[in-house]
This record gives structure tokens, sequence and C-alpha cells, in this order.
């Protein structure tokens, strides 16, 4: 089955608002010709309405980087996905490594994250991954059937149509280690067998599974060539405008 490839940056704690419209800027003007993939970033919550704005008339869209499951109240410096809906964006990281371990994040709290997105209209790009620890103890396989399994308790095969997945090897984010492509397409598989056992098949396979873990323009075709890899979450490489657009460029060549 054919999957469209997603080229997703997450800027983390990166960009103001001005920096933030000069990189969109750059992104729109050089993917501007590019028809064939999905295109997204997600800048910090200040910069998410400017953003937009920068991308309007583009294929580029706009994300956020974390919301919480309660549409308002008392949850002091939190975002909520009614706040995220007035911005007017597409999609929301969910569970990304470091909202668990900086901040604690567990499976059951980023479960009520994706059901909250997934029931108001946010696509969710649900983050799971192992640690160099669990991946030292073989323990890669259980940590990832745990977290899809809990992450995703309670949602529907209709809803999971909008559901996206990023393998993050938490070894490999922000270390300047990647996991070779034969690695990524393991887990990658591996993630696919569990969505079909959690939904059907037919759904398994029409869910994009993006790779997390130090895509760049030198490792992305290698990458994107395996069977089950459908693009990346980038990280530290979406902020440099002439990496990030070359990953898009692999993306879109790939597709045609």
């Amino acid at each position: 089955m054919h999957r469209k490839f997603l080229i997703a940056g997450n800027w983390k704690m990166s960009n103001g608002i001005a920096d933030s419209v000069s990189l969109v800027d750059v992104i729109k003007s050089r993917t501007s010709k590019i028809l064939s993939i999905d295109m997204l970033v997600c800048p910090p919550f200040t910069a998410l309405d400017a953003a937009r704005k920068a991308a309007a008339g583009s294929l580029l869209r706009i994300g956020a980087q974390n919301m919480y499951h309660e549409s308002k109240g008392a949850f002091t410096g939190e975002v909520s996905y009614s706040m995220l809906r007035d911005c007017n964006i597409s999609h929301v990281i969910l569970g990304h490594s470091e909202r668990r371990t900086i901040f604690g994040e567990s499976d059951e709290l980023i479960n009520k994250k994706v059901c909250a997105a997934l029931g108001n209209s946010l696509l969710p790009i649900l983050c799971i991954g192992e640690t160099e620890a669990e991946r030292e103890k073989n323990q890669t396989f259980t940590v990832i059937e745990a977290q899809l399994e809990k992450c995703l308790r309670g949602v529907s095969n209709e809803q999971a149509e909008n559901l996206v997945i990023a393998y993050e090897p938490v070894w490999a984010i922000g270390t300047g280690k990647t996991a070779t492509p034969e690695i990524a397409q393991e887990a990658h598989s591996f993630v696919r067998e569990q969505l079909a056992k959690i939904f059907n098949e037919k759904l398994a396979n029409s869910v994009r599974i993006l790779y997390g873990g130090s895509m760049k323009a030198a490792n992305a075709e290698a990458l994107l060539n395996q069977p089950d890899i459908d693009g990346g979450l980038i990280g530290g490489a979406s902020l440099i405008a002439d990496e990030f657009c070359s990953i898009i460029g692999t993306a879109d060549k790939l597709s045609l």
C-alpha cells in the first residue's frame, strides 16, 4: 500500500516569532513546487499563529509540540486542544521522549491526550521508543508493544485512520547516533505488526510511521527507502533550512 511521506519538523524550545516566520518563509519558498509529500513544522506555542499565517497559501502545515487533554480549567501553564484548534493547526506531537523523561508523562496520560486530540479534530503524532538501557537489555519490542497498547487504549478503528506514529529510539535523539536503516526498519515493521493486532491489518498498512532519531540530509534517503518508514520527525535538522529542505527533496524524489 502506498503511504504518502510526511516530513515533520519539531523545533522544540527554539525560535521565537521572528525566527519562526523567517524559517517558514524560506521553507515555503524552497518547497513551493513539491506536491507529492506532506510537510509539517511544529514551532513553540508562542509562534504558532505567526507561523500559520506565514505558511498561508502553501502546502506547509503547522502543528504543535504538546497539549493537555482537558478543554479548559485550572491547569496553570497548560494549553488545551480547543486553544490549538483556535490557532487552526493540523497536528500535535504527543508522548515525545522529552515529555516522558523530563516531565514524567506516563503512557496513561499520553493516552488521554491522544484520545482528546482524535476526538477534537487534531491529528496526533504519537511518539514511542526505547532508551539505550532498554535496547541493551533486548527490551525494545517489549517497550514498544506496551507503549502502543497503553497509549492507544480506547482509540477506535475510525479514529486510528487519523493517527501518525513516530518511532524515536531515545538513544538516537540529539546524540548524533542514528539507528541503521535495518534497525529502524525492524522496529517500524514491528510497530506495524502491533497496529494490526490492536486494530486490523488494513488499517495498520495505512498508518504512517515516521522515524524520529537524528534523521538528516546525509541519511534520509537510506532511511526513507525502507518499506515501513513513511517519513521523519526531524529535530535539530529541521531548524536548518538547507538540511530540512534537502530531506523534503529526498522524500519528494523517492515518491516520484
